[in-house]
């Protein structure tokens, strides 16, 4: 689920509504995996934190890591009960737009964009129509690759990711708005910092999408 330009908070009712026709309580454990490596689960992840549920779990390794263990599956299509689920936005795990304009000049946060390092400095095309190549300007580049194990869909180790994250000036001195092309990669690397111990981290949910797609925003090119 998400919304092109910001999912909160009129959003709130939507996720609301989906996730109690899945038959989640706001009392139960949720754990989320991909289908194949790593990339949608950390979205759906952050999505249950930015609407007030803590207790959320991401299984790394998906369900090619479970099927390896030789767990057991099913083809059976799930009919669960619904029940109430009751969201509550919480604000600072997101930016706008607004946000991030602001932050140009402001520069409380350090922007962190996860997409490839071709599309972060422009010299590749963007896939989607009317949406300029480059990145916001003062952003700094962590594609998500760099801190996962693709094939695996896991994390790379505790060290690892500091040391990436340091390495971009994600240090843990200021927050840090993860982007991306469309808010789903930003959250890779939102997760990453988490499992490192660095919570002050939001998501640009826009990304480059919304910004890329405007007129009136600046736009940067080079590897800086």
């Amino acid at each position: 689920m998400s919304v092109a330009n910001d999912p909160t908070p009129s959003f709130s009712t939507h996720f609301a509504a989906a996730v109690s026709a899945l038959g989640i309580k706001n009392t139960d454990r949720v754990v989320v995996y991909d289908a194949n490596g790593l990339f949608s689960a950390p979205r759906a992840w952050w999505m249950f934190r930015v609407f007030g549920h803590d207790n959320v779990a991401l299984m790394t390794g998906g369900i090619a890591q479970w099927k390896a263990d030789s767990r057991p599956v099913t083809a059976e299509v799930p009919a669960p009960t619904p029940t109430r689920f009751e969201a509550a936005f919480r604000p600072h795990l997101v930016r706008s737009i607004d946000q991030i304009r602001q932050n140009i000049e402001a520069a409380d946060d350090l922007v962190l964009d996860a997409r490839a390092a071709d599309r972060f400095d422009g010299s590749q095309a963007e896939f989607r129509p009317g949406v300029e190549p480059g990145h916001i300007p003062g952003s700094a580049n962590l594609p998500f690759g760099q801190i996962t194990n693709a094939e695996a869909g896991t994390y790379q180790d505790a060290d690892s990711i500091i040391k990436a994250l340091d390495a971009v000036g994600a240090d843990g001195s200021k927050t840090v708005a993860t982007t991306c092309g469309s808010g789903v990669s930003a959250c890779i690397v939102g997760l990453g910092m988490h499992l490192v111990g660095r919570e002050n981290w939001a998501v640009y949910d826009g990304s480059w999408t919304e910004w890329g797609g405007r007129d009136d925003t600046p736009k940067a090119k080079g590897a800086k």
